[in-house]
């Protein structure tokens, strides 16, 4: 059985698993550096469940690995006044850290 975790981070949270990655909000961190997740909502180990009030303390551990930098797709906003020729267009593409989760183990 997988054992997973669910996270708080970039103001979301995450249902995370062993060995997948997940795209982050831009992280101050180099490529390759390795960091772990203090704010932890709930573990799942091998059918044993534990929930945290609101967070789990320092019993159990979940580890990343920075894989790279990216930018997400872009949005694209269009305003437009009627019947006065006034148009307008811009779009944004969020920048995100992909992180690849490690570990996730009991203290």
């Amino acid at each position: 059985m997988e054992s997973y975790a669910i996270v708080q981070a970039s103001g979301k949270q995450f249902w995370l698993e062993e060995n997948k990655f997940y795209d982050f909000d831009k992280l101050p961190l180099d490529r390759g550096d390795t960091f772990s997740l203090n704010q932890i909502l709930l573990v799942n180990q091998e059918g044993v469940v534990e929930i945290g009030k609101p967070f789990l303390g320092d019993n159990y551990v979940v580890k990343a690995k920075v894989l790279r930098h990216l930018s997400g797709p872009k949005i694209r906003v269009y305003k437009m006044r009627p019947k006065k020729k006034t148009r307008k267009t811009f779009g944004c593409r969020r920048k995100l850290t992909r992180v690849l989760i490690t570990n996730i183990s009991k203290k």
